[in-house]
C-alpha cells in the first residue's frame, strides 16, 4: 500500500535543483528570453492569422526591433475518414505541420530550427452552413495545437536573452 511521505516532497526540489532544471519562466529561464521579443510573419490567410494570434496570446507581440524573427512553413491536409455506404463523406481529419526557425534579427543566424505535426477532425453530417462551421472550428483548433508545440519548442530549445 502506497502511503504519502513528507520527506518525498521536502526532497523533490532539492532534487530538482541539483539537475540544473531552471523554471521556463524563471529568472534564468527562456521563457522570459522570448517574451514580446519573437517577430512573426504578417498572415497570409486564416490559418497563419490564427497561429498568430494564438502565438501572440502566449508570448506577447513583439515590437519593432525585436531581437528574434520566426520563420514558419504551414501546411495542412484534409483526409477523408468516415463515409455512408451511399459513399457521401461524414467526417474529415486535418493534418498540420508546421516547419519554423528562430532567427537572430542582428546576425540573421538561426538559433533554433524544428518541425511539429498536430491533426484534428470535424463530421460533415449536418447542415452545409453547420459543416462550413465546423471545418473552420476545426482549423482554428488545429492552429492552437501547432502554435503550442511550437512556442514550447522553442521554450525548452535554450534560447537565452540576446
Amino acid at each position: 500500500m502506497w502511503s504519502c511521505n513528507r520527506r518525498t516532497f521536502l526532497v523533490s526540489p532539492l532534487a530538482l535543483a541539483a539537475c540544473g532544471f531552471t523554471p521556463v519562466y524563471g529568472p534564468q529561464g527562456g521563457g522570459t528570453a522570448l517574451q514580446n521579443a519573437v517577430t512573426l510573419p504578417e498572415p497570409a490567410n486564416q490559418a497563419s492569422y490564427a497561429f498568430n494570434r494564438r502565438f501572440e496570446e502566449r508570448l506577447g507581440r513583439a515590437g519593432a526591433g525585436a531581437p528574434y524573427s520566426l520563420d514558419l512553413r504551414i501546411q495542412t491536409d484534409e483526409q477523408d475518414m468516415g463515409s455512408t455506404s451511399a459513399g457521401s463523406t461524414t467526417r474529415y481529419r486535418l493534418v498540420g505541420r508546421v516547419f519554423y526557425s528562430l532567427v537572430d534579427t542582428a546576425t540573421g543566424q538561426t538559433l533554433f530550427e524544428s518541425r511539429t505535426n498536430a491533426f484534428t477532425g470535424y463530421s460533415t453530417t449536418g447542415s452545409t452552413v453547420a459543416t462550413r462551421a465546423a471545418e473552420n472550428d476545426a482549423r482554428g483548433r488545429l492552429m492552437v495545437l501547432l502554435a503550442d508545440q511550437v512556442i514550447d519548442g522553442l521554450l525548452l530549445s535554450g534560447v537565452t536573452a540576446p
